[in-house]
């Protein structure tokens, strides 16, 4: 993330420096889904799904998403360009970046028909990624760090930066909170694929289309996150513990087997880092 302005500069610049990056459109994208995910969730709750304004702020939520993670793989683009990197990274591996996954994936939902559960895992995003760049950004450009006199906070005797207390608390926050978050957006992406799933059992239009897309993402996610791994890893053991209950009929247990087993073999038959090289690699992050 690029720094903050720097503060000799007036206030007026340093907000004019700020609004003209890139980063600052990524910034406002993820705001904007914020917002549109709090007016979505209100028309939900008020059964409201497919009025006017909820199908809006469905779709703007989208918009956003996608205008985000377009912005994250142009500048890694970019970046390779500027590098002198002659060597582009070719299909399979463009796919196993995780911002293109998020990026395909919401205009997925931005086109199809409305699943709310499906702006939740975006939503959480944006909520770390917003409070990130508040606390990067937006606070040192209003209210930039304070020089202490040398002596006076340092036992060495050099002088010390302040740092403001409302970025300070929202690094705690994020520090905290990460963890749990990331293992909630995960369990939410294996729900959606269930629901995604219970669609296709009815036929719902388009369901079945929707399903394979779904699950090459999952599938991605699983390759690539050890949050979506401990969280799949965790219904697989509750599951155990349920089928292991001595009034469960020895059909369950095998049937519940032949899943996992079907499972594991799915898993190893679609491994990506087979096709893309990525073997040992630490992927990026979603942004």
């Amino acid at each position: 993330m690029a720094p903050p302005p720097p503060a000799s500069m007036p206030l007026q610049q340093r907000l004019m420096h700020l609004a003209q990056t890139l980063q600052f459109g990524w910034f406002v994208g993820h705001l904007t889904l914020l917002f549109c995910s709090l007016r979505y969730s209100l028309s939900y709750i008020t059964f409201n799904y497919y009025s006017r304004w909820a199908r809006f702020s469905y779709r703007t939520a989208f918009v956003a998403a996608a205008a985000t993670y377009g912005i994250v793989v142009y500048k890694a683009y970019r970046a390779r360009s500027r590098s002198g990197s002659r060597q582009q990274p070719g299909a399979l591996a463009l796919l196993g970046d995780e911002n293109v996954q998020y990026l395909l994936m919401a205009l997925v939902w931005l086109f199809g028909r409305q699943i709310p559960l499906a702006l939740l895992p975006f939503t959480v995003y944006s909520v770390f990624h917003v409070a990130t760049y508040t606390r990067a950004n937006l606070i040192p450009t209003f209210q930039p760090p304070q020089q202490s006199p040398a002596g006076s906070a340092s036992p060495s005797g050099r002088a010390t930066t302040k740092s403001s207390p409302l970025a300070d608390t929202i690094g705690r926050f994020v520090k905290e909170y990460y963890d749990a978050s990331m293992m909630l957006v995960a369990s939410l992406e294996i729900f959606l694929w269930f629901r995604v799933l219970g669609s296709a059992i009815i036929f719902t239009k388009g369901s079945w289309i929707l399903l394979a897309i779904y699950t090459v993402f999952v599938r991605a996610r699983y390759s690539q996150s050890s949050f979506v791994q401990g969280a799949i890893g965790q219904g697989v053991a509750r599951v155990d513990a349920l089928v292991a209950n001595q009034s469960t009929p020895p059909t369950g247990r095998q049937a519940w087997e032949t899943v996992k087993r079907l499972g594991q073999q799915a898993t190893d038959a679609t491994d990506i880092n087979r096709y893309v090289g990525a073997k040992g690699q630490v992927p990026k992050k979603a942004q």
